[in-house]
């Protein structure tokens, strides 16, 4: 076994050698062509004049923020005269605007989005410390073209322009940043709201944006001390209540959320400091409903069945604390140093109970499927709305749940002016996170393996696609039920264990350190305005560390199996039990045993490792170096007598990949383990072109092309192996479809998703205020990473694990070649898109609507994905929905402030968590999602620049459902939230 490797050959993705340079050629004729028409108009340039891409901002009261017009190492000194606190001034065509609150964080945003040569939309700080929402991802949600799915009733994951977190990258101030999730996709959820004045959203490219996303980059920017006019300090502190009362006794239905932060300046406005702290504990309700799936055909004759459920009550707990803190200091002209450093402990509690109904495999005719009786069936439009099963062994489940993370994160960057022109910004930063879950399952039935009582449950079909449950059976009945593997499913691999629980216990490590060095400078009388030149490496490690146990009941016997003598079943211990049972009325259930998991982990049940191949291959690791040089020109001047700004440079990004782990298979009735190693060295080449004429005055057309790549998931990347013998099928011909031995893995080859983009973007800004965009957008991917790809290999190796008799039966029959499945580059695709946006503070109608406002954006998407392996079929992007709308209307005035804001997405495919906790992806039903808010801040007197704010979400009560076979009434998943209210304080002095 330990010479044994599967050979991980690149399968051929369809597109050639001569077709990628193709692409890229054409990405940087593009770039060209955009580029050529200016130079004639160059020459017009009159030096010195200013147009209103780089013209100072209305002035924006109680909120100061510096714009980035184009991506800059953090901090860094703008290549181009591109910082509008130092820009020229010039007529916005209007009188200045003096805005706070909302309206402050509006301008600040339409601020950032008409500087910015690249396409951008960004959320703002209302004030200090205040995003205008509960949680970033809440905020993000409503920007055109994004979207967030809710993930324990919170929005936690991202998508940007119909592609998922997977094709989008996340900055911390201008860094890359890990994540405590499974992948590269961040959890928003895992960074205080109130720690940054503003996040921005690029959806086009630029060469100095290092590790920008296909999608786009969300770069989450903290304050600067030293741009804040005076000290100040502000506190806060919000209540919440779930609209659903807590569903377990240990459960928590109130919550709260609390900070401070401090921001002063020192020796003589040189030195800054900005220190913040935050504390939330948010609980959560979740009505869950799963089924199993269903049989049948969808006639008739064969209607669908459901072949069973598992429905729960659950509870959920998150805290969070965490702190950041920013020491800027600027002794003179020529030199500005800042460190920004960032910690979040996360924690979350899930406890959950219900019972899993395993009902059906398929409707005989006899009325029995798989020893389960079934009666009294009633179907409607070939799908099964009633019926009675016999002989039904439910499996009570009390589980508990627990991932604790810690994210750190740091940053220095250092600007020094080297001549009157030339700049050079060195940038260090790292990134680290730990998680460990502790998942913990409990199962209580009637019997082992189907020996005790049977139940006869009565289902009916609800409106919602859910089922209510109507047993015979008394599922508090501790004479009855007790302590077991009441389905027998238990197996180790080789043998039959009593599995009346099973431990997860995964942790994983993620850490990014990053250097980066750049010289930038300015050009005098040329359209050529700057220039800037550098490069980075990085080094990310990804360590996946898996432990799983079973448990079964006390008394004896080895490894829980049952040929040694573990006892099959044993009593409920009464220290176990609840003092309230946990009631399922919401589907049909009256009360249900309900244990504290904990107590039968840590007094009650025997544990046994779980030994089995799938098992001990997960531990793996994951390293990437890369290596980044990078090199643009800013230009800045007229075309005919139309200004113009713009970029055009290209990236060389060199990667070095690498995974260790290791193959296992079950030989001779043993576990065998083989360490591996791979290793790949590629080379990317991304060039890039951005221009932004205003055509009329405020009035943009916004112009990108690029070659822009993501890296695959990081499981994806893992060198892991897991191998299979299937003994039963030996002899069995046809080959293909009988197979001795398997494989299933990760890919340490896979290269990058790679996509050539174009964007479009025409913006009018209105001299009172707001703006109108329409953008359009397409990307044209390839080496799209096929999840499913496989691949023939000969396992004559494995031979001598069998028998003399075996070996001569499967070479007889050539089964000696058997199937390795590990993803590949195969699949390419495009994808196509509009999105529009309207910001209208409704004054610019008639002054009688002054402090009246809205906010709108909607977004179509479309897109043609196909693997090579299947190319006549098109597969759906995860956490794609073609339409997508956000409407804010809002209202503020003397102090008071009102808001209420509806998204809306159509149906997507959902990455969900499945069998094990491991991710699968099912299609979610559309979402419209109602939140509101409404606060006063006295503007006089004692309680000057005290504030009080009560907000709710989700006013809809909209669950989370999901399906399959694109067919809606075939409900999987289905979770009701329930509605969140928050009240809350803020002052600042």
């Amino acid at each position: 076994m330990s010479n044994f490797a599967p050979c991980r050959a690149r399968a051929t993705n369809g597109v050639s050698a001569h077709s990628r340079l193709a692409l890229r050629v054409s990405a940087t004729a593009l770039a060209a062509a955009l580029i050529l028409p200016g130079h004639a108009a160059f020459a017009q340039v009159a030096p010195g004049v200013p147009n209103a891409n780089s013209t100072a901002p209305a002035q924006v009261d109680a909120v100061t923020t510096a714009a980035e017009p184009t991506p800059q190492p953090a901090d860094a000194v703008p290549t181009a005269p591109q910082d509008a606190a130092a820009a020229t001034p010039a007529d916005d065509g209007g009188d200045d605007i003096v805005v706070t609150g909302i309206r402050a964080g509006l301008e600040s945003s339409a601020k950032i989005k008409r500087q910015s040569v690249l396409i951008v939309d960004s959320i703002s700080a209302e004030d200090v410390g205040k995003l205008p929402d509960v949680s970033i991802a809440d905020s993000l949600a409503r920007l055109p073209g994004v979207t967030a799915q809710r993930l324990e009733g919170r929005d936690q994951r991202l998508s940007i322009r119909g592609l998922g977190p997977d094709f989008s990258t996340t900055l911390l101030n201008g860094r890359e940043q890990v994540t405590t999730g499974d992948n590269r996709g961040v959890e928003f959820d895992q960074y205080p709201s109130e720690f940054f004045k503003n996040v921005n959203v690029y959806k086009s490219a630029d060469a100095s944006l290092i590790a920008a996303g296909i999608a786009g980059t969300v770069d989450l920017r903290m304050l600067r001390p030293l741009d804040q006019p005076n000290r100040i300090v502000a506190i806060s502190a919000r209540g919440q209540m779930n609209g659903i009362d807590k569903l377990n006794p240990d459960g928590t239905r109130y919550g709260y959320r609390a900070s401070a932060t401090y921001v002063d300046k020192f020796a003589d406005d040189t030195l800054g400091i900005a220190i913040g702290v935050s504390a939330t504990q948010t609980p959560s309700q979740n009505e869950r409903y799963n089924a199993w799936g269903y049989s049948g055909t969808g006639t008739a004759a064969d209607p669908f069945l459901v072949n069973g459920a598992k429905p729960y009550v659950q509870s959920n707990e998150l805290k969070r604390y965490g702190g950041v803190a920013t020491i800027e200091w600027q002794p003179s002209d020529s030199f500005h140093s800042t460190f920004d450093a960032l910690y979040s402990h996360f924690e979350e509690t899930q406890i959950l109970r219900g019972i899993e109904f395993p009902l059906a495999g398929q409707l005989a005719s006899a009325g029995t499927v798989g020893g389960t009786t079934v009666s009294g069936v009633t179907s409607s439009d070939g799908f099964v709305t009633d019926a009675t099963f016999g002989n039904v062994f439910g499996v009570q489940r009390n589980d508990y749940n627990q991932r604790k993370a810690d994210n750190y994160s740091f940053g220095w960057n250092n600007d020094l002016k080297l001549t009157d022109t030339i700049h050079l910004n060195v940038d260090a930063s790292w990134s680290h996170a730990d998680r460990t879950d502790f998942l913990l399952e409990t199962n209580t039935g009637t019997g082992f393996a189907k020996s005790g009582a049977a139940d006869t449950v009565t289902v009916k079909q609800n409106g919602n696609g859910t089922y209510t449950f109507s047993p015979t059976l008394d599922y508090t009945d501790t004479n009855v039920f007790k302590l077991t593997d009441p389905q027998g499913w238990g197996n180790n691999g080789t043998q039959q264990v009593v599995q009346t629980g099973f431990l997860n216990r995964p942790s994983f490590k993620d850490d990014l350190k990053s250097l980066r060095a750049s010289l930038n400078g300015e050009f005098s009388d040329s359209v050529v305005k700057g220039w800037e030149a550098g490069g980075n490496y990085s080094q990310r490690k990804k360590t996946s560390a898996y432990t799983s146990y079973f448990l079964c009941p006390p008394g004896g016997g080895l490894g829980c199996t049952v040929s040694s003598g573990s006892p099959l079943s044993s009593d409920v211990p009464s220290e176990a039990q609840l003092g309230t049972n946990v009631a399922l009325d919401y589907l049909g259930i009256p009360q249900m045993l309900t244990l504290d998991p904990l107590y039968l982990y840590n007094n009650t049940l025997q544990s046994a490792f779980d030994g089995r191949p799938s098992a001990l291959v997960r531990d793996n690791v994951v390293l990437e170096k890369v290596w980044t040089g990078y090199a643009k020109v800013t230009l800045d001047g007229l075309v005919g007598d139309k200004p113009l700004k713009g970029s055009i440079g290209a990236q060389v990004v060199h990667s070095d990949q690498s995974s260790t782990g290791q193959i296992a298979s079950v030989v001779g009735g043993a576990v065998t383990i083989a360490p591996v190693k791979e290793s790949v060295k590629y080379t990317n080449f991304l060039p890039s072109a951005t221009m932004s004429v205003e055509l009329i005055p405020l009035g943009f057309v916004k112009v990108g092309a690029s070659q822009t790549m993501v890296r695959p998931r990081l499981d994806q990347e893992r060198v892991t192996q897991d191998v299979a013998i299937n003994l039963t099928n030996i002899g069995q011909t046809p080959a293909g479809l009988f197979p001795v031995f398997t494989s299933t893995g990760g890919n340490v080859n896979l290269k990058p998703y790679q996509s050539t983009n174009i964007d479009l973007s025409f913006e009018k800004y209105f001299s009172g205020g707001g703006y109108v965009a329409l953008s359009s957008y397409f990307k044209h991917l390839t080496d799209f990473v096929d999840p499913n790809n496989s691949l023939p290999y000969d396992f004559s190796a494995l031979l001598p694990s069998l028998t003399a008799a075996q070996q001569a039966q499967v070479i007889a029959a050539g089964q000696t070649i058997g199937n390795v499945s590990l993803p590949d580059n195969t699949g390419r695709g495009e994808v196509l898109g509009v999105e529009a946006t309207l910001s209208l503070p409704f004054k610019a109608i008639t002054s009688a609507l002054d402090g009246f406002g809205m906010f709108a954006s909607g977004n179509y998407t479309q897109s043609t994905i196909k693997y090579g392996s299947n190319p006549t079929e098109a597969i759906t992007l995860p956490g794609l929905s073609k339409w997508t709308g956000s409407g804010t209307i809002y209202f503020e005035k003397w102090g008071f402030q009102a808001r209420a804001n509806y998204r809306y997405r159509s149906s997507f495919l959902a990455e969900v968590a499945g069998l094990s906790a491991n991710p699968t992806y099912r299609t979610a039903k559309a979402e419209a999602i109602l939140d509101a808010q409404i606060g006063y801040e006295f503007q006089s007197g004692p309680l000057r620049n005290f504030a009080i704010l009560a907000q709710a979400k989700n006013l809809t009560d909209r669950p989370f459902v999901t399906y399959q076979n694109d067919d809606p009434r075939q409900v999987i998943d289905y979770q009701r939230y329930g509605r969140d209210y928050y009240v809350g304080i803020t002052y600042k002095f």
